[in-house]
């Protein structure tokens, strides 16, 4: 595989593309080069995440030889930190263009969201004190995974602020966190070795995966109850509830896995979080 798709972590890419389709779907309005342009954004900005993660990580030495997972590009030295840097900064225009063009098709109070955006991704992981590491991970993954790209990709469309939308935001952004809490019950004993207190190394093994049960279970819960409550018809509020159910697959072989037997479970949540949300922005869409 290329070192720079390798770097991206294509397995993370379907969280970026969820809230963009539940965003769309909650907009029930469709506008071809508004949604081709959030979709670039919450790429591009998923993109600099994990270079930004892969970079700070490598030149900090949280990542080591004794990380179970996927190879990291600077750690390993496939890739140098200053070209990592440029990858960064990459990433970040590419999202910045796309929200400009956003920013003049819909309105200026676009440009304070993505400047918002861009700066916690850099904090995520760098600055001097990376929330990341303070076990603030998820919930900038739920913020930014969640409301700000659902509600985001539903305003873009419809230059209105949507009730359902905010709703909706949600199981995504739950879902989106519970990816994060599987990588990160992985990485317990890497990252406490290397003094990165996520949220997993405070909650130790056990109570983090209860709270990933718990929040794959709001996220199933919240998903039907916004269907069967805004009159959708019964077969959608079925098959949501049938894709919500679906995830705790992924979520019971996290409670019997351990280490690199996490891995197999990581790639199967991202891409059943994009069947989930897939099938929430059908639901709502029609």
């Amino acid at each position: 595989m290329n070192v720079w798709v390798e770097a991206a972590r294509p397995r993370t890419l379907p969280a970026a593309v969820a809230p963009v389709l539940v965003g769309a779907g909650a907009a029930r309005v469709w506008d071809t080069w508004r949604f081709a342009g959030a979709l670039v954004v919450a790429l591009s900005l998923q993109v600099a995440v994990n270079y930004a993660n892969d970079y700070f990580d490598g030149v900090r030495g949280v990542d080591t030889a004794d990380r179970v997972g996927p190879r990291r590009a600077t750690a390993s030295g496939l890739v140098q930190p200053g070209q990592m840097k440029v990858a960064i900064g990459g990433a970040l225009a590419v999202a910045g263009l796309a929200g400009l063009g956003l920013t003049f098709a819909v309105g200026p109070e676009l440009l304070l969201v993505g400047v918002a955006s861009i700066a916690a991704a850099l904090a995520y992981s760098g600055g001097p004190r990376p929330y990341a590491s303070a076990g603030l991970g998820e919930l900038f993954v739920f913020t930014f995974f969640g409301p700000v790209a659902t509600i985001g990709t539903a305003y873009v469309l419809t230059e209105e602020l949507l009730g359902r939308a905010v709703v909706a935001s949600i199981p995504v952004g739950l879902v989106a966190a519970a990816i994060l809490v599987v990588n990160n019950v992985r990485d317990i004993s890497t990252d406490a070795a290397a003094g990165k207190r996520t949220l997993a190394v405070r909650l130790g093994p056990r109570r983090t995966r209860h709270l990933l049960a718990g929040l794959v279970a709001v996220a199933c819960a919240v998903a039907v109850g916004l269907v069967a409550t805004a009159g959708r018809d019964p077969s959608f509020v079925f098959a949501v509830l049938g894709c919500g159910a679906v995830l705790f697959v992924p979520v019971s072989n996290v409670y019997r896995a351990e280490g690199a037997g996490l891995v197999p479970a990581l790639g199967s949540l991202a891409l059943l979080h994009l069947v989930f949300s897939a099938q929430l922005a059908v639901a709502l869409a029609r």
